[in-house]
């Protein structure tokens, strides 16, 4: 565990295990979008290929992900540390240079990691799948649309209508710039529904 330094406000900067293991899910998941990018035609910058959006998007949740990792580093807590007390790195250290005596009225601090946010990690994942399973079926509009819902109720306190709308909004931008403006050959109703 690294070391922990008091910042200004008197929280402290601490290991977050929540971040780690979003942050890896997030970047593992952008790879793999990239391993299945480079299967397809890549084209050129004025004509893109079928591979280009899922590189991009590769690219972008390596990025995410790789920044929430390193914020589980360096980001500081909220909580302030009692001064009492001290953590295991702490208390060893303390026991070898001044011997166990001193210890005793320090206690030492048990080792807290944070609880993982399941209902975003399991909620964003399955708007990623939802999206690459659906985008051939249903098409480029309700694939959007069912993975931004999904995406939207990651958050809590959200109420039922919000990621309908946000959904909606966001399929129309996604038409908007992929077939009407860069005229991408994009099928909005996919086979399972006749398109």
């Amino acid at each position: 565990m690294p070391p922990r330094e008091h910042d200004s406000r008197g929280g402290s900067r601490s290991f977050s295990s929540a971040d780690l293991v979003a942050g890896l899910v997030l970047a593992g998941i952008g790879l793999v979008f990239g391993v299945v990018a480079f299967g397809y035609d890549m084209g050129t910058p004025l004509a893109m290929g079928p591979g280009q959006f899922p590189l991009i998007v590769s690219i972008v949740l390596v990025a995410i992900g790789a920044a929430i990792v390193v914020r589980a580093f360096v980001a500081p807590s909220q909580e302030p540390e009692p001064e009492a007390s001290i953590d295991v790195v702490e208390y060893l250290e303390t026991a070898i240079e001044q011997g166990p005596e001193v210890l005793e009225e320090r206690p030492m601090r048990p080792v807290v990691f944070g609880a993982i946010p399941w209902r975003p990690l399991l909620l964003v994942t399955a708007a990623v799948i939802w999206f690459a399973v659906t985008i051939d079926g249903l098409g480029m509009l309700l694939a959007a649309f069912g993975t931004v819902v999904l995406a939207s109720w990651a958050r809590s306190g959200v109420r039922w209508w919000q990621p309908l709308v946000v959904g909606a909004v966001l399929t129309l931008a996604s038409w908007l710039i992929f077939v009407v403006g860069l005229q991408l050959r994009v099928p909005l109703v996919g086979d399972w529904l006749g398109g």
